[in-house]
């Protein structure tokens, strides 16, 4: 069976989200290794590690809502939004008091787009920005959809504001650290960053780098897998019938009105839904099409047990 799976590990700081990526490769022996969301090195916490087949699930675990802790300081901004950047601009932090902390917070949770930082993987031209920005040539970012469902104050010890935010896909947490030096007027810039939860998946339970040498040391490394499909319960799941899942094994759709599909009556053109086999084995990803009143495979897995 084909080895796949998602590893929990909590990055340390200093370090790219790239570098973990490739000790996993390069210690698995396997290929096909990837990560679901990047944490700058200046951050620390969950990074997703999808191993074979888990890597093709990336798309949909980047959907999962992520909790971060980040620590701003105030009073000056740099060019990175971040502690790694030269200042720009230093401002007076302790005029700002608690109430115009709380007003400021509120009102950047309120957002509903970000510019994204110069020194991003976005790219402009299919180059990445930050490679622009480092050579000096002028970087113009168009504001990106930003999904915020809260900022918490946790403490402000002027010129420190520590504070935690739950948010989606797509939100810059060095950006809000800029955004809030702005509207205090004063300049902020992220002093320090931990991604404490994507979906179920906790920081609580993210494995460090040094034990997970230590368990490909071991040989122990495939007990610290998860299910390619921990992270996709977002997703409505199906039951299949032996005959079904051989269509869908082979690529064939299956008719909306079909037994397996009762519960998802009325579903929508684009909807997905997870497939399970008789066997409670991941099938794969299947995609509504409202037109011809069918659910298409859009992503099959083979038959396989998390570091099998």
């Amino acid at each position: 069976m084909t080895l796949q799976g998602i590893l929990n590990v909590d990055k340390p700081e200093g370090i790219t989200s790239f570098r973990v990526v490739s000790l996993v490769r390069r210690l698995s022996g396997v290929r096909k290794v990837g990560h679901a969301g990047t944490l700058d090195p200046l951050a620390t916490g969950v990074l997703l590690v999808c191993i074979g087949q888990a890597a093709r699930v990336s798309e949909y675990l980047m959907e999962l809502p992520k909790t971060y802790r980040g620590m701003v300081r105030l009073g000056v901004a740099t060019d990175t939004f971040d502690a790694d950047g030269k200042p720009v601009f230093e401002g007076d932090a302790g005029s700002v008091d608690e109430a115009a902390l709380l007003a400021a917070l509120a009102a950047l949770a309120q957002q509903e787009e970000q510019v994204p930082p110069a020194y991003s993987a976005v790219k402009v031209g299919g180059t990445p920005a930050h490679r622009l920005a480092r050579a000096g040539r002028p970087v113009s970012l168009r504001p990106r959809r930003a999904s915020i469902e809260r900022i918490d104050l946790l403490s402000f010890r002027p010129p420190l504001v520590e504070i935690e935010v739950r948010c989606g896909k797509g939100t810059y947490i060095r950006t809000l650290a800029d955004d809030l030096g702005r509207r205090l007027g004063c300049g902020g810039h992220l002093a320090a960053l931990r991604r404490t939860a994507v979906g179920p998946f906790d920081v609580e339970e993210a494995v460090s780098l040094e034990r997970l040498e230590a368990a490909f040391a071991e040989g122990a490394w495939q007990e610290l897998l998860l299910p390619l499909d921990y992270g996709l319960a977002h997703i409505q799941a199906v039951y299949l019938e032996m005959e079904a899942e051989k269509d869908v094994r082979h690529g064939c759709p299956l008719p909306g009105e079909s037994p397996a599909f009762q519960r998802l009556q009325g579903a929508e053109d684009g909807q997905r839904c997870r497939a399970y086999g008789e066997d409670g084995s991941f099938v794969g990803i299947l995609r509504y099409d409202g037109r011809a009143r069918q659910w298409r495979p859009q992503k099959v897995f083979i038959s396989a047990r998390p570091g099998v």
